[in-house]
């Protein structure tokens, strides 16, 4: 068994925004490859698929951005996987908008969700692909926003790379880190339009520093 996990913050308010690309991929996985219906476990979304010969459990935790590694660590002590068997999407504001960038190992570059993952299996060693979303514009805050949803014309060039984070999802679940890893990070600089007309983020007080 593979196990696929995306990150972003749970509920309504934070669909469509920056920071849920990561459960963005899983939808996709699951509408392509007919998941069966979504269960609660682990403080988590589950759901699983048939990727040729490997089951894959696709995990959406719904533990805010921040807490994601309890979750991720539940999933992998009771399946008894090894993080050779896991990779965790989640957005990367340092990459540009739409860029896509896969990496065996290595640290969360301040992305907060992957650091608690970090954390809680106390090794760097697993696969993450990042997507990037750029930074944000002159003095915005950066955690005002990840929390923005995209603006039309982001949304639709975003929908593109969304896609194709789960064309990679496939790949790596089918050919290996290596490969995928080739394919990935050998593609070209996306051509991404500005972000200044993306309107003002939602204020957050809900627990759990969604950030």
């Amino acid at each position: 068994m593979k196990v696929v996990v995306g990150l972003g913050n749970p509920g309504q308010k934070y669909v469509g925004t920056r920071h849920n690309v990561g459960f963005d991929v899983l939808r996709i996985l699951a509408e392509k490859y007919q998941a069966e219906p979504s269960r609660t476990k682990f403080e988590s979304g589950l759901t699983e698929v048939v990727l040729g010969n490997e089951r894959v459990l696709l995990v959406a935790p719904q533990t805010f951005m921040n807490l994601s590694g309890r979750a991720v660590r539940q999933v992998m002590d009771f399946y008894k996987l090894e993080t050779s068997d896991l990779l965790l999407v989640c957005d990367d504001l340092n990459l540009e908008n739409g860029r896509l960038r896969l990496r065996a190992s290595g640290t969360a570059g301040g992305q907060k969700g992957l650091q608690n993952t970090i954390d809680h299996l106390g090794t760097q060693d697993f696969a993450r692909l990042r997507i990037g979303i750029g930074r944000p514009p002159g003095r915005m805050d950066a955690a005002a926003y990840v929390l923005q949803r995209f603006s039309a014309s982001d949304r639709e060039s975003m929908a593109v790379t969304v896609q194709q984070a789960a064309d990679a999802v496939v790949q790596w679940v089918q050919q290996g880190i290596q490969s995928t890893m080739n394919s990935v990070n050998a593609a070209p600089a996306p051509k991404t339009r500005g972000t200044s007309s993306i309107g003002k983020a939602e204020e957050s007080n809900d627990p759990g520093n969604p950030q």
